[in-house]
């Protein structure tokens, strides 16, 4: 059978807030929203059209965790976000006010720029040069 990574945790400070941003401003799905009893839920939210990797938001709740929103990949690009259609997204991000830490450059891979979400987590919008999407 093959495998495939179905969910990566992804910190958050609230599951409202969260929500607000990855399907407000970032225009992602919300996959599931299930109340799990406590003030804990199951939240899932991916991009539009994937089918795959979805991001589990998951509220922060002991103190270490607390400090590691935001800081998930220790301060680097944490999460790589692929478009069929840079500069469509790169203006709709832009329009719902999401910040870019760069100009859109070009690389060998493809066309990418630096954005911070929410917490001031980096991510990558890349539109990869390669049929990799």
């Amino acid at each position: 059978m093959p495998q495939h990574l179905g969910a990566v945790t992804y910190l958050v400070k609230g599951y409202d807030e969260a929500i607000a941003f990855f399907v407000g401003k970032m225009g992602f799905d919300l996959v599931e929203d299930t109340d799990l009893g406590e003030g804990k839920r199951w939240v899932l939210v991916s991009p539009p059209g994937a089918n795959e990797l979805r991001l589990l938001l998951a509220k922060a709740a002991k103190p270490e965790q607390r400090a590691s929103v935001g800081l998930q990949a220790g301060g680097r690009v944490f999460l790589f976000l692929y478009t069929d259609d840079f500069q469509r997204d790169y203006e709709r991000m832009r329009e719902n006010g999401i910040q870019f830490l760069e100009v859109p450059r070009d690389e060998p891979y493809g066309t990418v720029a630096v954005f911070e979400d929410l917490y001031g987590q980096k991510w990558d919008l890349i539109e990869p040069k390669a049929a990799l999407i």
